[in-house]
């Protein structure tokens, strides 16, 4: 008997939070009359995007408190759309955001993993029939579907491990762009649109519903909070002392046990894992550069269809009540970050696992064999769903600056380079044109190194382990470059794209690789009498090329890469050749010599 209960845990969660539910209000006929399509197949399909736009253009229409609007448009040819739901019927944001906590959804960013559109629309039908209780601190902003060129192609075969529902969307968009590496990058229509959206909403929560398997467990949720370090000071305490232990406690209450998401790929889980660090090409790393309290909601896709949208319907219903109850710290906390960066110095560009704290989970899994593959005859494993377990399992979820960079008091980005500013514009970032030549001491970047990946990455081949090495000079800008101070609450938006080093910055997703190839050159047979005639004036280079021959045999045995270093170590070696175009302005020397 013992070894049952596990698996009826899931069905006990939804049958006691159906029975709160009617408890609270028995469906009405409005209720009926708005069942999704969720509803109808009985929890076995989800509503294509037809079907979930009209239902809530038929909300709209209909009850007052709900406000559908496009913005915006998408790969797809087709527009986003926005759906509000305030209590008061107010749906301006400079207005509403100043005294209410603003909660944003996003769903089907992957449209197979369709849980959240389903869950939402049963959500914003609650609310307005008062099935369940009325947030009226909080006001719910969704994106029905993001992905809106992935949610048209639809099949039933793309998501392999995925136990329903009977169709579903596809992962890549209309350009087959995964949209959650794209967010600081914005390659797609899709991603610049949600910044608009981002920034005329403002959001204090930020939910992006999930579905995913890394391994087997009981678990239906799993929880992907922003790193807590990462978005830091009393913010991040916050997030993980208050906001992350309520949730998980409220939801345990109602039937519904989570856990963080299970960071594991084809090994056991109790063996213990890392937590997913979310750098700014995802949703929650994105947002957080904003000081939003943002997380994922991952649901294990082996789990029956119906029981992961109920249970993401959950945890979105308690997200609501925690907002309702901590309106004002939350509002607090957020003020303040907006001007907390006046005390910082240094920015961390990367972060790794502080190896000196761990948390032990009550981990819920199932014992699991390694058994021959009848396929290739090596050993694979196989999950026992009928040994299930809970062990105390070590979760690494503290985290440490890599490395770190002094923050300067702007920025100058030489003009031309309009994808960088368009990207600052359209996420709110001042700046201002220089209007006359001007003279500035900054320090300047040269790529002393990088990485690039063998294979294509989200239409990129994406750089990292990228190293720079940095002079302070006098240079001279021209009128129409561009000045970005740091001192704006986009802040971490700027030094995550600008600063190279950065994981996601500009520079590591290609913005620039017109820098790293050598426009002029030389014809050795020419070369070799320069070469000679450099060597004889210039004693150092001599002493310089000796010493690099002796020490380098590779170097030694090579006759052309000997005349390049020389090349490049002359006056004839073309000075934009790895010069990052964008220049530090250092707090201490902000001064233009023309008093601009």
């Amino acid at each position: 008997m013992h070894n049952n209960l596990p698996k009826m845990r899931p069905i006990i969660g939804m049958l006691v939070f159906f029975l709160l539910l009617s408890c609270e209000n028995k469906p009405t006929d409005r209720t009926v009359d708005h069942q999704t399509h969720f509803e109808q197949s009985g929890g076995k399909e989800t509503a294509t995007y037809a079907e979930t736009i009209d239902f809530y253009i038929r909300l709209a229409k209909e009850f007052p408190e709900i406000n559908i609007q496009t913005i915006g448009s998408t790969d797809s040819g087709r527009p986003l759309h926005i759906v509000t739901y305030n209590h008061d019927g107010d749906f301006n944001f400079n207005k509403i955001g100043q005294n209410k906590v603003i909660v944003l959804i996003n769903n089907g960013i992957h449209p197979g993993e369709s849980d959240g559109i389903d869950a939402t629309m049963l959500l914003y039908r609650d609310l307005v029939t008062r099935k369940i209780a009325v947030p009226e601190n909080t006001v719910v902003v969704t994106i029905p579907i993001y992905n809106v060129g992935g949610a048209l192609n639809r099949n039933s075969t793309t998501r392999v491990n995925q136990n329903g529902p009977v169709s579903y969307g596809f992962r890549g968009n209309a350009k087959n762009y995964d949209l959650n590496r794209d967010f600081i990058k914005s390659d797609t229509k899709n991603a610049q649109t949600f910044a608009s959206i981002f920034h005329l909403v403002k959001p204090d929560i930020f939910i992006d519903n999930h579905v995913s398997n890394g391994a087997d467990y009981q678990y239906t949720l799993t929880h992907l909070f922003t790193q807590h370090d990462k978005l830091g000071g009393e913010l991040g305490q916050f997030l993980h002392e208050t906001m992350m232990p309520s949730l998980e406690s409220s939801l345990a209450s109602a039937g519904w046990e989570i856990t963080p998401y299970v960071n594991v790929f084809n090994r056991v889980p109790e063996s213990g894992f890392t937590q997913f660090i979310d750098s700014p090409r995802y949703s929650t790393g994105y947002t957080a550069l904003w000081n939003t309290l943002a997380m994922m909601v991952e649901t294990h896709m082996l789990k029956p269809y119906q029981q992961r949208v109920m249970g993401t319907y959950a945890l979105m219903a308690e997200v609501l009540k925690f907002a309702e109850n901590h309106k004002e710290r939350i509002r607090e906390l957020r003020t303040e970050a907006l001007i907390r960066h006046h005390n910082w110095e240094y920015y961390p560009l990367s972060w790794m696992a502080d190896t000196t704290k761990v948390t032990q989970l009550n981990f819920k899994g199932y014992e699991a064999d390694t058994l021959p593959s009848l396929v290739t005859g090596f050993p694979r494993l196989k999950y026992d769903r009928t040994r299930p377990f809970t062990r105390k399992t070590p979760y690494h979820n503290y985290f440490i600056p890599k490395d770190s960079v002094k923050i300067p008091q702007a920025y100058i980005v030489s003009k031309g380079w309009n994808s960088v500013i368009s990207l600052m514009s359209a996420n709110n970032i001042d700046f201002r044109v220089l209007e006359k030549d001007t003279t500035v001491v900054v320090e300047s970047y040269r790529i002393a190194g990088y990485q690039t990946t063998d294979a294509p990455f989200e239409g990129h081949y994406l750089h990292y382990d990228t190293k720079v090495v940095s002079i302070m000079s006098e240079k001279e800008f021209t009128a129409g470059d561009f000045l970005i101070p740091t001192d704006q609450p986009g802040i971490r938006y700027i030094l995550e794209t600008l600063e190279p080093a950065a994981v996601d910055s500009f520079f590591n997703w290609n913005f620039f690789d017109t820098i790293l190839q050598e426009k002029e050159g030389f014809s050795p047979y020419v070369f070799e009498e320069i070469a000679a005639e450099l060597l004889a004036s210039d004693t150092v280079l001599k002493k310089e090329f000796g010493q690099k021959k002796v020490a380098d045999t590779l170097f030694s045995g090579n006759w052309f890469e000997q005349l390049q270093w020389i090349y490049q170590h002359s006056e004839y070696y073309e000075p934009a050749h790895l010069q990052y175009p964008v220049y530090r302005v250092p707090y201490a020397e902000t001064a233009a010599k023309d008093g601009n």
